[in-house]
């Protein structure tokens, strides 16, 4: 039987982020995806952009399960990414009465940046996430999302690898089985990713180049999510997913009128190569 991931988060219309972002990537790596929409927006709410509407899809959730459980819909994997508090308790009944045996959890704690909270998240939202994050196989947290998930001060640039591993390590301690931090740098022109498994740390870093886009975590979860269904190891599709979104980047470099996310459509084929 192929494998089916079920990826829960919003849906932004426009702007390369969120579910316009995972459907394809986790499509193109060959696995089944199936989207559950956390929220509507007619675009993503960045800079950029002088507004949005906005439709919360909270209420449907629980009919859309029970639909599920009708029809014996079940899925391998769940990929959680932007959602809101009043949807967690609903996702955690999705994952445990629709999983196949030993369907993996992988957990985008999506809801922080460069040291603050995104709009409209209150200040108890992180100990709601910790709840997702507890028993996940896989969690993603950049280093904002790490301290806020461990209600630490944010640590900003001025950090080394003992930092690191002592947030790895208590991260761990929540409940996930893996944990794979993002947005890492130990040395000057180098950005990357530490993981841990509760006995070891692996490294991987890529080119830092000089450009902010919008959506990158994204595509890197959603990478990372389809490399691993695709039975690559943590540090094999931490590394594929970190290089998919410099190449990504890199293209989008080249367009100086393309502001809004970043042209990952045009390196599927390049993360399609790495996979196979």
């Amino acid at each position: 039987m192929d494998k089916r991931l079920l990826t829960i988060q919003d849906i932004s219309c426009v702007g390369q982020c969120s579910l316009t972002v995972a459907l394809p990537i986790i499509s193109a790596c060959g696995i089944e995806t199936a989207i559950l929409p956390s929220s509507v927006l007619s675009n993503h709410t960045a800079k950029g952009f002088s507004g949005w509407t906005f439709h919360d899809l909270t209420q449907e959730m629980p009919k859309i399960l029970e639909r599920w459980l009708h029809e014996k819909i079940d899925f391998d994997a769940f990929y959680t990414g932007y959602v809101s508090k009043e949807q967690i308790p609903f996702i955690l009944d999705i994952m445990n009465r629709a999983a196949r045996p030993n369907a993996l959890r992988i957990v985008d704690p999506a809801m922080a940046d460069n040291g603050v909270l995104y709009a409209g998240f209150a200040a108890d939202f992180p100990s709601e996430m910790e709840k997702l994050c507890k028993g996940a196989d896989f969690i993603l947290p950049n280093l904002t999302e790490a301290a806020f998930l461990l209600g630490e001060p944010y640590a900003g640039t001025e950090y080394n690898r003992a930092y690191i591993e002592r947030t790895a390590k208590n991260l761990y301690k929540l409940g996930a089985k893996n944990v794979i931090l993002t947005g890492v740098s130990l040395e000057t022109g180098k950005l990357g990713i530490a993981t841990y498994n509760g006995a070891t740390f692996d490294y991987y870093f890529t080119e830092r180049l000089n450009a902010s886009m919008h959506g990158t975590g994204d595509i890197y979860s959603s990478a990372f999510a389809g490399a691993i269904l695709r039975e690559k190891s943590v540090l094999e599709a931490a590394a594929i997913a970190a290089d998919f979104v410099v190449e990504s980047m890199k293209i989008t470099l080249k367009d100086e009128s393309h502001w809004y996310g970043a042209k990952f459509e045009k390196a599927l084929p390049y993360l399609v190569q790495r996979l196979n």
